[in-house]
């Protein structure tokens, strides 16, 4: 997908504040067993279609609302997930700002998953 020069320019400077990691990091962050939640940032109809195995759906447009009803406890590690890394980077960023200390975003996102054979649900 192309995006326009001004969404870039957010994306990246909301990389600038926010922690990532690959698909191959967070396999070894899930497989050693770290606490965490897998949000898919994604629109419904894609989550709908297929997500990471484990993940629960918040997508960018409310996950700020509906995020401390879910995770109440801001030092809870929250790993970030959308369409390639854009998204939920916007939403990482955003987390920080409300509080939430341990936000990541996966780099690639879906698009990675997939290309590596990950678990996906439908």
């Amino acid at each position: 997908m192309k995006h326009s020069a001004g969404f870039l320019a957010i994306v990246h400077d909301a990389k600038t504040r926010i922690r990532q990691m690959n698909v191959e990091q967070y396999a070894a962050f899930q497989a050693a067993g770290t606490p965490h939640f897998l949000i898919d940032t994604r629109e419904e109809s894609e989550f709908a279609a297929g997500h990471a195995a484990g993940s629960i759906h918040l997508s960018k447009g409310i996950i700020e609302r509906d995020i401390e009803a879910l995770v109440p406890d801001h030092d809870t590690t929250l790993v970030l997930y959308c369409g390639g890394g854009f998204r939920s980077a916007l939403a990482a960023d955003n987390l920080q700002k409300m509080g939430y200390t341990n936000c990541i975003s996966l780099d690639g996102g879906w698009r990675a998953w997939t290309e590596r054979n990950l678990p996906v649900e439908k």
